[in-house]
């Protein structure tokens, strides 16, 4: 019901919708009987048995990370506020979580997605493009750096991916962190489970940037691609990328894609020059809990003067 829900809304509005479908899935699947029941991450409304709206929480990282919120409602459907109060559902089960801050997804040429954030209060952060390999790059054959290879992570190996993160993409990293034990733990299922993996990239044994890779339904993603600072201009880069290139094709994938942040001029040249094309613009907007907090309680004192103004 909710791909043929996503197929509605997105032929309609001639989006991409971003609901990471298939990843909770292979989460479910991997998880079997031990899925946390506490934890509501998919709102869904129905006329009579028809559903005609959807909302979903993702969480990727660690228990800092931001929640992401997407959802969608069958264009015949819409201005009826039905958006509005399954936003309300995810935002209220967000909190319930100890979120820290929410993302908030929208395809950049979705009018009534860009509306709605307009009302919602949520600030702009980023945007990024979603691209898929339409072009054979010449390089993908040619013979490998010595000396070069993609190592498969670890738990022991923790620290240094956290390190990477936060190097690259800002995420937090404390070396007295006292989450580092669920960390390690979480690296070691993610071991396990073989939809998703993380590499690191060494040169003559010496660790020079990492990278995620995930299989999902036939279609490899390249994600969290970086090389270290003291490492940087010499190629390496290219390198990964052709590297995760073959590697993916090996593993028989139909289709590979990534996502790159359309502000980052360097990592979007590379990937065009390797045979990447963009598909879309996901816009991302941040709205933190304390502006939640402050929402909700407008919102009551609103309804409370509406219904003394009522009476």
């Amino acid at each position: 019901m909710i791909n043929e829900l996503q197929k509605q809304c997105s032929d309609y509005d001639q989006i991409n919708l971003k609901l990471e479908l298939d990843y909770k899935l292979a989460e479910a699947q991997n998880k079997n009987n031990n899925i946390d029941n506490r934890n509501i991450n998919e709102f869904m409304y129905f006329d009579k048995k028809q559903l005609i709206g959807y909302i979903g929480i993702c969480c990727f990282g660690g228990t800092d990370a931001a929640f992401e919120i997407t959802g969608m409602v069958n264009p015949r459907y819409r201005r009826q506020g039905i958006f509005s109060k399954l936003h309300a559902l995810a935002t209220s089960e967000c909190k319930r979580r100890n979120a820290g801050s929410i993302l908030l997804l929208c395809d950049k040429k979705s009018v009534s997605g860009q509306n709605f954030l307009k009302t919602a209060g949520a600030a702009y952060k980023y945007s990024e493009f979603e691209m898929f390999l339409r072009n054979e790059p010449n390089e993908i054959k040619r013979e490998e750096i010595s000396g070069f290879r993609l190592r498969k992570a670890t738990p022991a190996d923790v620290w240094e991916v956290t390190r990477q993160n936060a190097i690259y993409f800002g995420d937090l990293h404390d070396e007295e962190n006292n989450d580092i034990e669920e960390e390690r733990f979480r690296l070691m299922e993610d071991e396990e489970k073989p939809a998703m993996s993380i590499y690191l990239a060494e040169m003559n044994e010496l660790i020079i940037g990492k990278v995620h890779l995930q299989i999902i339904n036939s279609i490899g993603g390249i994600y969290g691609l970086g090389v270290l600072p003291e490492n940087r201009n010499k190629g390496f880069g290219r390198a990964i990328l052709m590297k995760a290139i073959n590697m993916l094709k090996e593993a028989n994938v139909e289709e590979i894609m990534l996502q790159v942040a359309t502000g980052n001029a360097a990592a979007l040249g590379l990937y065009k020059s390797c045979g990447f094309q963009e598909v879309s613009i996901m816009d991302y907007y941040e709205y933190t809990m304390d502006q939640y907090i402050k929402s909700e309680a407008t919102s009551r004192a609103g309804n409370s003067f509406m219904e003394v103004d009522k009476e």
